[in-house]
């Protein structure tokens, strides 16, 4: 299954700069699996136990996983998956 994940400017030195990139799988578990495997710099990034990192937000279709199955969501074929790593910083 294809999907296109966009990659936030946060991210996109580890993808070679680029906003979006393919990835296959039929759960977020599987496309970050599939991603990681392709760009092993994200997985520091976007993976903490096993799971999603607390400070990365996952959209499958505008939808935040977190409300959905988490890592488990399923995704399906030509759909659209947001990473949003957290910003940190302040005043």
């Amino acid at each position: 299954m294809s999907t296109t994940v966009r990659i936030p400017p946060t991210l996109r030195a580890e993808v070679g700069g680029e906003r979006q990139v393919p990835a296959q799988g039929g759960t977020v578990r599987e496309v970050i699996e599939d991603l990681t495997s392709r760009f092993p710099g994200l997985e520091k990034q976007l993976v903490e136990d096993g799971d999603i990192a607390p400070y990365v937000n996952v959209y499958v279709e505008g939808e935040d996983v977190r409300t959905l199955d988490g890592i488990e969501t399923p995704v399906r074929e030509g759909a659209t998956v947001i990473l949003l790593p957290a910003m940190a910083g302040g005043a």
